[in-house]
């Protein structure tokens, strides 16, 4: 099983909203005391594997979110394993969701998120769980600058506690398969004035 969370690489982008789905795989690592991360210079990602034999690896591609799917892609040709979409999870940000909303897809469409895009064009297909993390509208703004931009006190916190949920989806898609992961974590978020 594969759980790959996308973002862009570098400090610049650390905390920004484009960037949970690194922000989920590194908390996994953390939470399952995975094997420390491993940049891997040659298909430009961190990885680390948990489980016996390796059984969960996750990943986060250190290519530009447009260019996921070619880190993925010189992930395969590099290790000569190839994650299988069915068997892999996908993390990303989301702008129509509000922030702290977890939505969990077995399917589905790029929405125009690029990232995805790129992931969908190395499966060739769109049949691969997704795992949308909200992190707020973009109001008056471009939507570039608010997904590199970081949050405010209050969709910190919103994200802060999705990051935990969004980790107990995963692990429930592990045990359980997508559809229990989606029954139990595609609620909607209350909204709260911050």
């Amino acid at each position: 099983m594969w759980v790959v969370g996308l973002g862009n690489p570098g400090r610049r982008y650390a905390g920004t909203r484009h960037n949970v789905g690194h922000a989920l795989v590194g908390s996994l690592v953390e939470r399952w005391r995975a094997e420390p991360w491993a940049r891997e210079r040659t298909f430009h990602a961190y990885r680390a594997t948990v489980g016996p034999a390796g059984a969960v690896t996750l990943i986060a591609p250190q290519a530009y979110m447009n260019r996921s799917g070619e880190a993925l892609a010189a992930f395969s040709a590099v290790t000569g394993e190839r994650p299988a979409p069915a068997r892999t999870l996908v993390a990303c940000d989301d702008v129509y969701l509000p922030a702290g909303a977890l939505r969990l897809r077995s399917r589905g469409s790029t929405g125009g998120h690029r990232g995805l895009a790129s992931v969908q064009e190395f499966f060739g297909t769109p049949e691969y769980p997704r795992l949308r993390l909200g992190v707020g509208q973009a109001p008056g703004e471009e939507l570039v600058e608010h997904v590199l931009s970081g949050f405010d006190e209050h969709d910190e916190q919103c994200v802060r506690e999705a990051l935990e949920r969004a980790a107990d989806a995963v692990e429930t898609w592990l045990r359980e398969g997508i559809l229990a992961a989606m029954n139990r974590f595609n609620r909607r978020v209350r909204e709260v004035g911050p």
